[in-house]
């Protein structure tokens, strides 16, 4: 269910303004969107696991937070992370 070191390395290289980037809202949404996906899939093979489920949805609003804000402050960086990601908005 969680995201591996590696893999959060790579999103991080990915996503990231410049090296070592951890904090811009980018790589924070992408690390977020890797983890709701890995839950996403727990969560449809253990339907009745509630615990987790709640902590999707504390992930989601997270997420959902991070969005707003880049969207207020920046939107053509907002646009281009939603593209990269394959979000429905």
């Amino acid at each position: 269910m969680s995201i591996t070191a590696e893999r959060k390395a790579a999103l991080i290289d990915e996503y990231g303004l410049k090296k070592g980037d951890t904090g811009s809202p980018e790589v924070q949404v992408a690390i977020l969107s890797e983890r709701i996906r890995n839950l996403t899939d727990h969560l449809n093979s253990h339907k009745k696991d509630h615990h987790s489920r709640r902590g999707l949805l504390i992930l989601v609003g997270q997420r959902r937070r991070l969005l707003d804000y880049l969207k207020r402050s920046e939107q053509a960086r907002y646009e281009s992370l939603i593209q990269r990601l394959g979000l429905r908005r």
